[in-house]
């Protein structure tokens, strides 16, 4: 079968909040011929089934569902006029942004794009990746699947339910699954800390008399045609079953939230550098990856907590690939300007996947710059220690910092007065009165 060629300025990978948002920022830059390629049947991502409130604060000013913070994006991209497929797949991604896609409408298309942001989400960690042992027996289902077959579809999964992980999926469907006239028996957290928000755990746990069981972890999975029951231990310091504490739950579901994945096949199929701890691309300040006019947002670049970030992060993204693609096509080169060697961010002592990766000597010095990262474990009392090329710059005090939540830290200008960083900043964590918790 021959592809049919398309040339565009901007390709945006992914329909979602992150998706529509860069492509309105593409078009509101300049450019014009801006086209989103979205392999469900409508624009908006995973907020579709997302009918909880919570979205909206920072970027409507009022609290919405999911489906009506996607609504609003659907509306603006249409009134804009910016192009859009559904159901077509992106199956390959070349460094040269050679896009390879497959529609039932248009069939086999290969797509040349001058710029391209990825914006594909993430997907749940499965059962394969967390090695509970048991037999394959049906009503084990990621939590997301469940939401979607609640939500979307109209099917219960089960009446009487064990969820594993208290990341903020798992918290937010055992509060739906009660709604739905479910008995939650108890969230099962390996950590001694949820990995959820923390006003999740209160008004989807505590708010309904769910338990939470923390330093906990499923260690057998009863039933041969459906799960019967499991198996919960409590565990060590080192994360290993603690023999003498089991109890067994009866169930006829278990559903993990055991955490996500950033979607990742086409940033390897372009060759992108990978970062080993978000596992999402490295970027740059201007959230370009390894490979030139490739951009990277959402939870494709690492995971979020809240679809407002997401979305003013891929603002930002679609900016840069609206000023990439205008360079290339008017033949003026890098729209940077800069050709300094970048400087290295760097994860200190208790900071796990510091986003950006990398930032220009020009961008601190203009300033100011985010820096974005989740903390391996809970601290109270915190100092974040600033340092270029080892010496400490800044110290920024956090009253408590949570694996659940990502830290925003703010890099200014003044930080540098002294000693401006030649080869990498880095980021550690202190704390002047203990810490709480395990490693992550």
């Amino acid at each position: 079968m021959t592809a049919l060629t398309t040339i565009c300025d901007v390709l945006v990978i992914g329909g979602g909040p992150a998706g529509m948002a860069a492509a309105l920022a593409a078009r509101e830059s300049g450019c014009k011929d801006v086209l989103i390629l979205e392999r469900e049947a409508e624009l908006g991502g995973i907020l579709r089934q997302c009918i909880h409130t919570g979205f909206g604060l920072h970027i409507f000013k009022e609290e919405l569902t999911g489906p009506e913070y996607a609504a609003r994006y659907v509306e603006q991209v249409k009134e804009a006029g910016i192009a859009y497929q559904c159901d077509t797949m992106v199956i390959s991604l070349s460094a040269e942004r050679v896009a390879t896609c497959v529609s039932p409408s248009h069939g086999l298309q290969r797509i040349e794009a001058r710029a391209v942001v990825l914006a594909m989400g993430c997907r749940e960690r499965p059962r394969g990746a967390i090695g509970i042992p048991g037999t394959r027996c049906a009503g084990i289902l990621s939590a997301g699947t469940a939401q979607r077959f609640v939500n979307l579809e109209g099917y219960m999964p089960g009446k009487q339910v064990v969820i594993v992980g208290s990341g903020d999926i798992g918290l937010i469907m055992a509060r739906r699954m009660t709604f739905s006239g479910a008995k939650v028996e108890a969230v099962v957290e390996l950590m001694p800390f949820s990995s959820g928000l923390k006003r999740n755990v209160v008004q989807c746990l505590h708010d309904y008399d769910i338990p939470l069981l923390l330093s906990h972890t499923v260690t057998a999975i009863r039933g041969k045609e459906r799960v019967t029951g499991v198996t919960v231990n409590q565990v060590d310091a080192n994360l290993r079953p603690i023999p003498g504490t089991e109890r067994d739950f009866a169930c006829d579901t278990l559903l993990l939230s055991v955490g996500l994945i950033p979607e990742n096949e086409l940033s390897r199929a372009a060759g992108l550098e990978l970062d080993p701890m978000t596992t999402g691309p490295v970027v740059d300040d201007r959230l370009e990856c390894s490979v030139p006019g490739i951009f990277a947002c959402g939870n494709v670049l690492h995971v979020h907590d809240l679809v407002d970030n997401v979305s003013m992060e891929a603002e930002r993204a679609g900016q840069q690939a609206a000023a990439h693609a205008a360079a290339k096509r008017d033949g003026t080169g890098d729209h940077t300007g800069c050709q300094c060697a970048p400087i290295a961010v760097r994860d200190g002592a208790g900071v796990r996947g510091l986003v950006p990766r990398r930032v220009s000597a020009e961008a601190l010095r203009q300033g100011p710059l985010t820096l974005t990262f989740r903390p391996d474990r809970v601290y109270r009392n915190a100092v974040l220690l600033v340092e270029a090329d080892g010496v400490v710059v800044n110290r920024l005090r956090k009253r408590v910092i949570v694996p659940g939540e990502m830290v925003e830290l703010t890099i200014k200008p003044e930080f540098f007065l002294e000693t401006f960083p030649k080869q990498e900043i880095s980021v550690r964590v202190e704390a002047e009165e203990g810490r709480i918790g395990a490693k992550a």
